[in-house]
């Protein structure tokens, strides 16, 4: 194992959380990087960055959505003597139109993938699909708990994937050999509906829990009504839109290319999340 210390970046986060513990787990020395970590991590403040990375050979990079902050902030590891990156991307950042037109966080990826292809280190891209615990820790979690999911999804599929293969496919890139200048593509093992989700952690809960699909001009008003500035509705709305349009539905096999099992099923993240009380009332 690697003497100096690894940085992973959005260490609070649903894979970073993951990832830090595994990478432990497994001897590795970590630098968990947020902002109140010591040394302290803040994307939106150059001069914590090197501090952060003193001493790092190999990084893991969440990027900071809707700014493009990758490409200088690689750049000063390299100059730092990183050697190993892996990037957190997304799913369909390749895709013309994927996340709907002008839409922030896919500019925000491209850009960094790019930037770590062409920053002369060893490189590891990661894309994953629609994370299961947006369901149990993430921004749909609060709806599921009130019973009453409404989104702009329609009737479209995703292959919900589980952060805890993220974290690990994350966690062979960083620490083993063989993963250099390749894409893992993730998912789950099978698409499942908004609508079969929920039914999922319905059953396993005894909580009711229902879908409504609203057209999107509806969901940005009852957004708006609640607070939100209209264009960030809007383009909460257009990050939907993969779903509704089944674009996420496929699957993919970044899991078994990286780590040699099949990945997580949906139905595995929704027992664990009860066991941990995710979804417990408020």
């Amino acid at each position: 194992m690697q003497p100096h210390p690894i940085l992973v970046t959005g260490a609070t986060g649903k894979v970073g959380s993951r990832l830090v513990p595994l990478l432990r787990g497994a001897g590795a020395r970590v630098r968990a990087g947020s902002r109140s970590a010591d040394p302290r991590f803040d994307w939106t403040d150059r001069d914590t960055w090197d501090a952060a990375l003193a001493g790092t050979k190999r990084i893991f990079i969440v990027p900071h959505d809707g700014e493009l902050l990758t490409r200088p902030f690689v750049g000063r590891a390299a100059d730092l003597g990183v050697e190993r990156v892996v990037l957190l991307s997304g799913r369909g950042v390749d895709v013309p139109g994927y996340m709907g037109e002008g839409h922030s966080v896919g500019g925000t990826h491209l850009d960094g993938e790019d930037a770590v292809r062409g920053s002369g280190l060893e490189w590891t891209i990661v894309r994953p699909g629609w994370f299961a615990q947006n369901f149990s820790e993430g921004f749909f979690r609060d709806a599921v708990l009130a019973g009453e999911l409404r989104l702009p999804a329609g009737d479209g599929a995703a292959s919900f994937v589980d952060a805890a293969d993220i974290a690990a496919v994350a966690a062979a890139a960083l620490t083993e050999d063989g993963h250099a200048g390749r894409t893992y593509e993730l998912s789950g093992p099978r698409a499942l509906t908004v609508a079969e989700a929920v039914a999922a952690i319905s059953a396993a809960t005894g909580r009711t829990v229902r879908y409504v699909p609203l057209p999107p001009g509806e969901y940005v008003a009852e957004l708006v009504a609640q607070g939100w500035p209209p264009d960030l509705a809007a383009e909460f709305a257009e990050a939907v839109s993969p779903l509704r349009r089944n674009l996420d539905a496929h699957l993919s096999d970044g899991v078994r290319r990286a780590l040699g099992r099949p990945p997580r099923d949906f139905a595995a993240f929704v027992a664990d999340a009860v066991a941990a009380g995710a979804f417990d009332p408020l």
